[in-house]
């Protein structure tokens, strides 16, 4: 029997990782991360979960401190945020190319400049090509589940995974949470095992040494199906958790896309907002539909390709800025739908960013102006950013 606790989005990526049973764990505070790995330190500190804390001096440090752990075979965790996520850009390379199925929470925080506590997609969009499983969570209870899933999953693949929460929005935002039972998580999620290739003094080895251009792309391609394969992992791995704890989940979750006018497309926090306007909004005579992608990396292609085949026109909500091109969103919504000759149209918005509330309003604004702009047939090279003040320069 699971027990409801109420927790913010940090402590639920926290526990997680105690249900896990993650045994080294290395950090380096930053807002609105920082709660995120203290609740972990309480949890060792009171005997609640047997693991090795490092604290270290930079986010550089702390993800090349469980890339270690990782190397010797053990079960890590670290998270961060921001600038922090950007400060780790080397050594998030190392993780994915290496292999290492290491489980990071992201508090979304923009990146500077200007500088920013707040949320928005900008820090885990600048990642997004350098070869980690991106989860991205709309609510607290997605943010604990993922977690556990992400171990799964990351470990079944061999590579390292993401848990995106956007920033205060969900870490410090508290929910009713099932907290489920240990016997339960240790049902779904195995002891890890550390595979054929580990550090071992008795047996050293060379790793991530210097390459030549003889193999180098033999390498990236093996990373690259290693990566696509989670599309076929994620649905089962998903069944055997929704057969445990009864709560569903998929690489993207649509309500009423068949043959709407609009479909709202989110990541994140948002998406429980989109998908109450759309709601609202059909039951006012306009046909709305909404599409929360959960997994943005691998990009759940044929999903989406599936759940838009009958849309009128597709409405992109980006929260990170793309300067100069469209948003990460909608360039894989839009690639999405050019590879399957699907000629539906797709309007770009950028908005909700630095912390800017992703509001009712806004999304109605989304859905309306993309309403106008379909009916005049109207084509828009670059993203409409939606909530911008004239005023400001």
């Amino acid at each position: 029997m699971s027990k409801r606790v109420a927790i913010d989005g940090n402590r639920s990526i926290a526990e997680g990782v105690r249900l896990a049973g993650a045994q080294v764990v290395a950090a380096y505070p930053i807002t609105p991360q920082t709660p995120m790995v203290e609740k972990v330190a309480d949890f060792i500190n009171e005997g609640r979960l047997d693991a090795k804390y490092i604290a270290v001096e930079s986010e550089h440090s702390a993800l090349t401190a469980v890339v270690g752990a990782a190397l010797v075979g053990t079960r890590v965790f670290t998270a961060t945020a921001g600038a922090g996520l950007a400060l780790m850009h080397e050594i998030i390379g190392v993780a994915s190319g290496n292999r290492l199925p290491i489980v990071m929470g992201v508090a979304n925080r923009a990146l500077p400049s200007p500088w920013s506590l707040q949320t928005d997609h900008s820090d885990s969009m600048a990642e997004k090509d350098m070869g980690w499983i991106q989860l991205y969570a709309s609510n607290c209870q997605e943010a604990l589940d993922y977690t556990l899933l992400a171990y799964r999953i990351g470990e079944e693949v061999r590579l390292p995974v993401m848990v995106c929460i956007d920033g205060f929005f969900l870490t410090h935002t508290t929910e009713v949470v099932e907290l489920p039972e240990q016997e339960d998580v240790d049902r779904f999620l195995p002891d890890y095992k550390r595979g054929d290739i580990y550090l071992d003094p008795d047996n050293p080895m060379t790793i991530n040494q210097l390459n030549s251009a003889d193999t180098f792309t033999e390498i990236k391609y093996s990373h690259n199906e290693a990566l696509n394969e989670v599309i076929n992992i994620f649905p089962a791995a998903a069944k055997e958790f929704e057969d445990i704890f009864n709560r569903k989940y998929s690489l993207c979750k649509d309500v009423d896309c068949e043959d709407a006018d609009v479909v709202i497309i989110t990541l994140g926090s948002s998406s429980g907002t989109a998908r109450k306007v759309a709601q609202e909004m059909s039951s006012s005579g306009k046909k709305i539909g909404s599409l929360q992608v959960s997994c943005f990396r691998p990009f759940p292609k044929k999903e989406v390709i599936e759940k838009l085949k009958g849309a009128k026109s597709v409405a992109v909500i980006d929260r990170s800025w793309a300067l100069g091109t469209d948003g990460p969103l909608s360039q894989e919504i839009k690639s999405a739908l050019y590879s399957a000759n699907m000629n539906i149209p797709v309007y770009d918005f950028v908005a909700g960013l630095g912390g800017r509330d992703l509001s009712e309003k806004t999304i109605r604004n989304v859905v309306d102006k993309t309403i106008e702009l379909n009916s005049k047939d109207e084509k828009v090279l670059y993203p409409i950013w939606i909530d911008t003040k004239k005023e400001v320069k």
